[in-house]
């Protein structure tokens, strides 16, 4: 999006899906519930994050199979699922399954790289293989082998009174198209384009040549471009968090306003051995975050945006959120609803 007056393309949203421990059905039960508002709003995607031993969705795929039956036109996807936690096979059938159920509507997005906490969990997840595990890129090579359709087994046709497939089943033709990649880094981003992913950015980058967080994300999606068969036809989305706050309460401004600050301080700073780059988040009218994403160089890289919802807000705070971008942040990006 090289200026404004160029419109934004699709427009979706993020969001990690938090519950009560002590009653967890009520958080997926909004997390549905925000990702039905969506489609009515007009959003062109609901992605979900993905959490393991942590309060939040530990299995989007299974929400999203239960989403698929509450809608019928909103893309639905996971930003991301990491693979260090999965069997490449066994997610290529469930990732096929819901995409058939979805009626080709699933944009996986994938990573790689051990396990978050790998010392505590190593055990539990891998406890025999532990130590020979790949969480390298292979991993992610072995899914699109599943997904393009590419054999399995080499056992094929009617065995006794068993009828067996080479291949993983169910298979959906579409979905390799559909795959992305999340990374945050040079290298990670020309990968994605070598292998023909599209590319999923956030509000993450890693801090390679400078702690210029706008300049670096462009860099990486100029490089993904570059290496992809697609060129400039590649998709790529960003993933900013942003609140606007046209109509919210005093009361919500004011929680939204100490959120922002109270993840302030890891923002422009590199932080820990990987030097992760934070993004700022985006606070204010529609106008005021429409002028500021236009100022972004990695912004002005993409087409489509998949705006992040902010962690550990109300169900009501997420409707005047969504509402807010649909219908005032969105317009002001050139963006038009769904079905308009």
């Amino acid at each position: 999006m090289p200026a404004p007056g160029t419109p934004l393309e699709k427009l979706g949203f993020l969001t990690i899906g938090l519950f009560d421990p002590t009653d967890p059905r009520a958080g997926h039960e909004s997390t549905l519930d925000v990702i039905a508002l969506g489609e009515q709003l007009g959003f062109d995607s609901a992605y979900l994050r993905h959490r393991h031993l942590q309060f939040g969705i530990s299995s989007p795929i299974a929400v999203l199979a239960a989403a698929t039956q509450r809608t019928s036109r909103i893309e639905l996807g996971t930003a991301v699922i990491p693979l260090g936690w999965e069997n490449p096979l066994r997610l290529a059938e469930d990732l096929a399954t819901v995409d058939l159920l979805s009626g080709g509507r699933l944009n996986p997005g994938v990573s790689v790289g051990p396990p978050m906490r790998w010392d505590d969990v190593k055990q539990s997840l891998y406890p025999d293989t532990a130590d020979v595990e790949d969480f390298s890129y292979e991993r992610v090579e072995r899914l699109l082998r599943f997904v393009r359709g590419e054999q399995a087994g080499p056992a094929r046709g009617r065995q006794g009174i068993e009828e067996w497939s080479d291949r993983v089943e169910p298979h959906s033709p579409g979905l390799r198209h559909r795959l992305w990649y999340g990374g945050g880094s040079t290298r990670s981003a020309k990968w994605a384009g070598e292998h023909g992913m599209n590319f999923l950015t956030s509000s993450v980058v890693t801090a390679e040549d400078s702690t210029d967080f706008a300049a670096i994300q462009a860099a990486q999606i100029r490089a993904f471009r570059a290496a992809s068969p697609a060129g400039e036809a590649a998709r790529v989305s960003q993933g900013l968090v942003v609140i606007p706050t046209d109509s919210a309460t005093d009361e919500q401004r004011a929680r939204y306003a100490a959120y922002v600050e109270s993840r302030a301080p890891r923002v422009g700073t590199p932080q820990g051995p990987g030097r992760l780059l934070f993004a700022p988040d985006l606070l204010g009218t529609s106008e005021q975050i429409a002028e500021a994403l236009y100022a972004h160089a990695g912004f002005r890289e993409v087409r489509e945006v998949v705006f992040a919802l902010p962690f550990s807000f109300e169900h009501e705070d997420y409707v005047q959120i969504l509402t807010d971008i649909a219908t005032r942040l969105g317009p002001a990006l050139g963006w038009r609803p769904a079905g308009q």
